[in-house]
Formats: C-alpha cells, sequence, structure tokens
C-alpha cells in the first residue's frame, strides 16, 4: 500500500541568512518552519510521508535540511542545491548522495537573470553528473523557461527531471492567449521524459483561486502529463499567502476527482514515491 505523499514542501528559518528571496518583513513568510509546525497539517489530511525541498542557494542549507531529515521520520526525502558554476561541487554532490534521504537538486533557476543560464556550457557538467549519480532534476521556472527546459531535456534523456509548480502558470494575469501559449508549452513538455508536480498554483493567482479559476490549468496538465506522471505537493509555507494546508488539499482533491481511484492513488502518493524511490 502507498502512503500519502507531499512531493514538495519547506522548512526555513530566516535567521539563517541565506534567504535572499524572502521579504524581511512579511508576516507569513519572515519567521521560522519547522516540523513541529507542519505535524498538525499532515494529521488533518492523512499525508504520512514529504519531500523536503530547497529554499536558499547554499549546500549550508542542504546541510541543514538533511540534519531535519534525520530527525524526522516523515521526510522521506530532501532536494538540494549545488553550485552548478563551480565544477569542483562534483565532489560535494558525490558526498551528498551517499545521503539515504538526498534524492536530487534544485538550482533556483526561476531568480536567475539570464534565461539561458541552464543551457550554458560552464553548468552542463552538473547534469552529466545527476545522470551518472542517479539524482533527480527539478526544474523550477516559468513559462518563459519552457523552450530551454524543452531543449535541456532532449539533450538528456535520462535525466530524471520534473517540472516545478507546473511552471507557475500566470494565473493573476490570465488571459486566453497566455492559457493557449501555456498549453502549447506544457504540451510540448509532456513529449519528454520529466514528470510533473500539482503544486504552486495558489499562489499564481491573486485572490480567486477556487476550482473554477485552477482548473483549466490543471485539467490541461493532467491531460498531457498523466497520472502516472503527476504528483501532488503543498509548496507549504509558501502556499500560505493564499490558503492553508488543508485548503488546497481538499482542492487539489476536488481538481482531480473525475479521475477513477488508481489515477488520484497515483497523484496522491504512488507517482513521487517511484520518482523519488522513498522508502515506505
Amino acid at each position: 500500500m502507498t502512503v500519502t505523499v507531499d512531493a514538495h514542501h519547506h522548512f526555513w528559518h530566516p535567521a539563517r541568512g541565506d534567504y535572499g528571496w524572502m521579504p524581511q518583513d512579511d508576516p507569513v513568510l519572515s519567521r521560522p518552519y519547522g516540523p513541529a509546525d507542519l505535524a498538525p497539517e499532515l494529521a488533518k489530511t492523512g499525508v504520512a510521508q514529504t519531500v523536503l525541498v530547497q529554499a536558499a542557494p547554499t549546500t549550508e542549507e542542504t546541510e541543514y535540511l538533511l540534519g531535519i531529515a534525520d530527525a524526522t521520520p516523515h521526510v522521506a526525502g530532501v532536494i538540494g542545491w549545488i553550485d552548478f558554476e563551480d565544477r569542483a561541487q562534483a565532489r560535494t554532490l558525490e558526498r551528498l548522495a551517499q545521503h539515504p534521504k538526498f534524492k536530487g537538486v534544485r538550482p533556483m533557476i526561476q531568480d536567475l537573470p539570464d534565461d539561458d543560464w541552464m543551457l550554458r556550457d560552464d553548468v552542463q557538467w552538473a547534469y552529466a553528473a545527476l545522470v551518472d549519480l542517479d539524482l533527480t532534476f527539478d526544474c523550477l521556472g516559468f513559462p518563459r523557461h519552457m523552450p530551454n527546459f524543452r531543449r535541456l531535456l532532449d539533450r538528456y534523456p535520462d535525466l530524471r527531471a520534473v517540472l516545478d509548480h507546473c511552471l507557475k502558470p500566470q494565473l493573476r494575469a490570465h488571459t486566453h492567449e497566455a492559457h493557449a501559449e501555456w498549453c502549447e508549452g506544457m504540451s510540448n513538455l509532456a513529449q519528454t521524459q520529466a514528470f510533473l508536480k500539482l503544486s504552486g498554483l495558489v499562489t499564481e493567482a491573486d485572490t480567486d483561486w477556487s476550482a473554477e479559476a485552477l482548473r483549466p490549468y490543471t485539467d490541461h496538465a493532467l491531460s498531457v502529463f498523466g497520472a502516472e506522471r503527476t504528483m501532488w505537493g503543498s509548496d507549504w509555507p509558501v502556499l500560505r499567502l493564499r490558503a492553508e494546508y488543508e485548503n488546497w488539499h481538499a482542492l487539489a482533491h476536488t481538481l482531480t476527482d473525475h479521475l477513477d481511484a488508481a489515477a488520484k492513488h497515483a497523484i496522491f502518493g504512488a507517482t513521487a514515491t517511484r520518482f523519488y524511490r522513498l522508502e515506505t
């Protein structure tokens, strides 16, 4: 029996000083979040295992997350960070790969000024190393990054990749044209080996994060990727900018209620377990 899995959440402590993206005075984000804060939400929703994802571009934060994972049974996997621009960090990646809960990495591509960064010659060693070490790659970007992610995934067909947050369609600025362009990009990426995270959509909306607002996006994503390549994630505590954990969990179930039991079983646990090779 596969347990219910949250394939994407964060823990952080702003006093660490390496969360450059975080506003200093945000009442939701600018505070520590740890296992004790998430535990009540997991209990309410029945989520048994989680994947803890980096939120700072430092290897020190990755070590911090692995320490939390060692002490937290529900954290079944950690997605960390290494400096793709420093080839010497191949040794760091090899060392991290020895930890049983270290599953892969996520460069913070969405925050980089150069949209072509992922294709630069000096970072290609890292993708090859991920393939050699059988680690995963979380693709963090926006719709404008879709063509380059397609080029990258075609270049490394053995790279185990997953698209975070459906690549953040801009629901707050929804237009027919923008939606059609995003749909075309997702259909294109679905032709690669990539998996998909059904996460992060609520915070891309403004105030309307209802099922009616999200369904044109989730229906298309599910239709082209299928349940066997789709995994649910909370993106908590970023999620709290718009909703609470149980709200998004319930909404995600509503958005997938048209699927059969096997498909929902995959989305809410089996796909993440298989992709990240989580121990149950």
